[in-house]
């Protein structure tokens, strides 16, 4: 088999959705000929863990290799799972650490990632090193590691690292020291992986010395498996269930979705109630008072985080899936990997979104209602207009072609072949 070395710091049971992909990839390389060999950070303090998705990797399959760093993570192992702080607080930590570590707060990881792969290196061969980001500091590990052993280096963008939706650039020297440093990365990569066309375009626009073609788009997916597996809850009330999976921060907020049904509530209040919203994830402070100063207590059903597979029966078990990413600075590349597994489920989605990947892979999906994000007339009468099609049993159906080209499986294949073309022109 073709042997290929992974580097991703988030990996179970680092829960949350950006553990999804690299932990989907490590599961089906074996299918189509590749082992791999995993490393990772270690088992630190974090916002979710989900102890069962390891279960999903078959023993033999993969070898996995933990190292502990000296970001935060790290040095607050002992506190295992933490709350996440409410977005003035977390704000404030982002400027710190954004002010003090370039690229990011896990570098000295990423150093101590460097010194271990030598290591692995000088023992084992490889013939592909893949490394996804964030974080990219990571992808410095991977430039030193291509100067020095000459394998074939592909880095995976789950976002865009320079121009980040989320980043915060202290001084304009923070944001030159990091497209230099991304500059100086994909100078030595042999192929770059991206999850939307958005972010494709981005990178060539920053960096006019890519070429098209040295870009790939694999966007996210779900995997059909845990669909099936999960099944689903007997339905034990006759309402309409909006659901909502995953965390609330920055724009990405139920605010505009919560008015809206209050305004329902008073504009339409037997509709209202024969619907329930439910919250499955991180649902912080700030919402749970948004929620009760809006007096919608008894609307709504918060389930906390769940395990992976729980999380996708209460999609399994939803009649409406719904979305929100507000606007902000290269929001329109944003790729939600939740969105994907909303679409393995064939669950109609309700997108509160703006131009971007998102809804354009939406906008495909077919059974789909969208509205602009922060149109709290528009969104309630979206939530009339789903509810007169739900009674009517006639909620659209969703284009099978379409969610047939997220399987995780079949990203893999496409992966694989990629990897594949580089380990023959070596």
């Amino acid at each position: 088999m073709f042997k290929v070395l992974v580097i991703a710091y988030y990996f179970p049971p680092k829960g949350l959705s950006g553990v999804q992909r690299t932990l989907k990839f490590v599961k089906y390389f074996n299918k189509y000929n590749w082992f791999p060999t995993v490393v990772t950070s270690g088992e630190g303090a974090y916002y979710a863990h989900d102890n069962t998705l390891l279960d999903d990797l078959e023993p033999g399959t993969y070898k996995l290799h933990r190292v502990e760093g000296k970001d935060i993570n790290s040095l607050t192992k002992q506190l295992g799972t933490v709350r996440m702080p409410n977005e003035v607080l977390r704000k404030i930590f982002s400027f710190f650490s954004s002010f003090f570590f370039i690229p990011d707060n896990k570098k000295y990881w990423s150093k101590k990632v460097l010194n271990y792969c030598r290591e692995l290196l000088k023992n084992e061969e490889f013939d592909v090193i893949f490394i996804s980001g964030p974080p990219f500091s990571s992808f410095e590990t991977g430039r030193a590691l291509k100067k020095e052993f000459n394998i074939p280096l592909v880095y995976d963008y789950r976002d865009l690292w320079y121009g980040y939706h989320f980043a915060i650039y202290p001084t304009i020297f923070h944001r030159l020291m990091i497209k230099r440093m991304e500059y100086r990365c994909l100078k030595k990569a042999d192929r770059i992986i991206v999850t939307n066309r958005k972010i494709k375009e981005k990178l060539v626009k920053f960096f006019p010395f890519l070429g098209l073609n040295s870009i790939s788009i694999i966007p996210h997916g779900f995997d059909p498996q845990d669909i099936t597996a999960a099944g689903k809850h007997p339905k034990d009330r006759e309402k309409l269930i909006f659901t909502y999976s995953g965390i609330f921060y920055e724009f990405i907020t139920p605010k505009y979705f919560l008015k809206a049904f209050k305004l329902l509530t008073q504009e339409n209040p037997e509709i209202a109630s024969r619907i329930e919203l439910h919250f499955a994830g991180l649902l912080r402070k700030e919402n749970e008072k948004l929620i009760e100063s809006l007096k919608l207590q008894s609307y709504v059903r918060y389930f906390g985080y769940l395990d992976h597979l729980d999380a996708i029966k209460k999609l399994n078990s939803s009649d409406v899936l719904w979305i929100t990413v507000g606007e902000g600075r290269n929001s329109d590349t944003i790729s939600s990997g939740k969105l994907f597994e909303y679409f393995g489920t064939g669950k109609p989605v309700l997108g509160l979104l703006r131009e971007g990947a998102l809804k354009s892979a939406l906008e495909e999906y077919g059974s789909s209602f969208i509205c602009d994000p922060y149109d709290v007339r528009g969104i309630k009468d979206k939530f009339v207009e789903i509810f007169l099609l739900y009674s009517q049993n006639a909620l659209p159906a969703p284009k099978s072609e379409v969610i047939a080209k997220y399987n995780r499986e079949y990203l893999t294949e496409i992966l694989t072949k990629e990897l594949q073309f580089l380990v023959k022109v070596r």
